[in-house]
């Protein structure tokens, strides 16, 4: 396992749209170097999530962790590691959210983003199983942001109203006593 540079804004892998994985290549050992790759670096960067594109490798996986215990996170449900391969969305509740996103590749803003409330996720496990999860409200919004970065999608493209871009000190100088929701998805 490794810490990987992360990669930022800019850097074109990001505005790639990721390729997906062979099936037969998620037993293989480079495919699980990748993952512990993915899971160290998320963990050395205190994130929630990271996609492959943001380590520089530019395949359809994802892993998404979020500790109840942490506080950056207070009250939020907790979502053990998980693991995305080749994952699909379609959106179930289109009722639309909004959260303070920020982001591994994005460093230092934040930006209030609108996203679907109620969404599927059909995704291989680490095994080539396929699954499918329904998530709600911070999870949903999470998995949104984490998939979106296969499709060469970062959260700033998302951003509608540009005043509430952001950095991290006037984040939390300025909005977050005003924010309904944690950042630093």
């Amino acid at each position: 396992m490794a810490v990987r540079e992360v990669r930022k804004i800019g850097d074109p892998v990001l505005r790639e749209s990721a390729a997906a994985v062979d099936i037969a290549a998620v037993a293989t050992a480079d495919f699980a170097r990748l993952v512990d790759d993915m899971v160290e670096t998320m963990h050395a960067e205190g994130g929630i999530g990271i996609a492959a594109p943001q380590i520089g490798e530019s395949v359809r996986v994802a892993v998404i962790a979020i500790d109840p215990a942490s506080s950056r996170y207070p009250g939020m449900t907790g979502f053990p590691l998980t693991l995305f391969i080749n994952p699909r969305i379609s959106v179930v509740d289109p009722t639309e959210q909004g959260f303070w996103e920020g982001c591994l590749s994005v460093p230092n803003l934040r930006g209030y983003v609108f996203r679907p409330r109620g969404i599927r996720v059909e995704f291989l496990d680490g095994s080539g199983r396929p699954r499918s999860l329904h998530a709600e409200g911070f999870l949903a919004t999470v998995l949104q942001h984490e998939l979106d970065h296969l499709d060469g999608v970062l959260f700033v493209d998302r951003v509608r109203d540009t005043t509430k871009l952001t950095t991290i000190e006037n984040y939390a100088r300025y909005w977050a006593s005003t924010a309904s929701a944690p950042t630093d998805i």
